[in-house]
């Protein structure tokens, strides 16, 4: 196991009370495996990582545990996880734009990194980045190097963002909505590019996002969060088939198919809970149409059957042991 995540929690001090973005998460992820965390905006997804990471606001706090390779990394001090991010952590944020930093040259930007974590010699560390840039099939690398960050369309800045993150060949990649705000063709580029430097490098990759068409292509594995909390989780295509729990099931209804240009979208009725003010029950069950009396007052347990788990009082279908 290279990553093991144990009843994680997040939360924020504000001026309107606590917020509490993640709620006892708990998720393993092997190496070279491709795992997808969805769900709506707010459901926790993006705090998760940022935890991972050690990248929480000044108001964020986590507990729990977060074990790499067996060692706990969760509010280890900044040197300690500085050793850890990027040479084996490392994370492609959704906004390129302000990620990079507008005053400085791709070159500058990205030698940096090389000099710092593995102690390269300037033309060493340029020839480095030269040669992920194309890697990342950045076209006459050689001379775009030197451009800034606003020369760069969107689609190219995702690909500097990679290459970034794969300088160090990190363990693990995380790569939160990579593909959001661009275009169609080049959101296959992205996630086939990803899909190739997983191969080469033999990275495990953790993707959030709340495309399902996108999770159904390039992930083996997938959690569903909703209200901080894990909905369901298995194997992506047993999840996608027979989902068993009314959330999962609300988001694949919301695949836009080819044939149904002329059909109203199905939605989710009704809002996220507010994280200030989490119900009683389960978080979902005042949008859920097999809500029961038992999901308003009691928070369901964890199951765990045939290599899936999914808290729910109501599965929408009844999973077996295997015989």
């Amino acid at each position: 196991m290279l990553l093991d995540v144990h009843n994680l929690k997040v939360w924020f001090k504000t001026g309107d009370g606590q917020v509490n973005a993640v709620n006892g998460l708990s998720f393993s992820l092997d190496a070279h495996e491709t795992l997808a965390i969805v769900g709506e905006s707010g459901s926790g997804k993006s705090q998760t990582a940022f935890a991972i990471l050690g990248l929480l606001a000044r108001n964020g706090y986590a507990s729990g545990s977060v074990r790499f390779k067996g060692k706990e990394i969760l509010n280890r001090p900044a040197g300690e996880l500085n050793r850890v991010r990027a040479r084996q952590l490392a994370m492609v944020f959704q906004d390129p734009m302000t990620s990079l930093n507008p005053y400085m040259r791709i070159a500058d930007q990205m030698t940096e990194v090389l000099q710092y974590h593995q102690s390269m010699s300037r033309q060493d560390a340029l020839s480095e980045s030269l040669r992920m840039l194309d890697a990342v099939q950045i076209p006459d690398a050689v001379s775009r190097i030197n451009n800034y960050p606003h020369q760069f369309s969107g689609g190219m800045r995702q690909r500097v963002m990679i290459a970034m993150a794969l300088l160090c060949r990190p363990e693990i990649l995380i790569a939160d909505e990579p593909t959001t705000a661009l275009d169609m063709t080049v959101q296959r580029q992205i996630l086939d590019l990803l899909a190739s430097l997983r191969d080469e490098f033999g990275m495990a990759v953790i993707l959030i996002t709340h495309d399902m068409g996108i999770v159904a292509e390039f992930c083996e594995s997938t959690l569903v969060m909703y209200g901080g909390r894990m909905m369901e989780a298995g194997g992506t295509e047993t999840l996608f088939k027979s989902p068993l729990h009314p959330y999962t099931s609300g988001l694949l209804s919301a695949i836009l198919s080819l044939d149904a240009c002329h059909q109203d979208l199905p939605t989710i009725g009704g809002e996220p809970p507010l994280m200030t003010e989490l119900p009683l029950g389960c978080p979902f069950h005042d949008r859920c149409d097999s809500v029961q009396s038992i999901c308003r007052t009691t928070l369901p347990k964890m199951e765990s059957i045939e290599r899936r788990r999914y808290a729910c009082h109501r599965p929408l279908a009844q999973p077996r042991n295997p015989p």
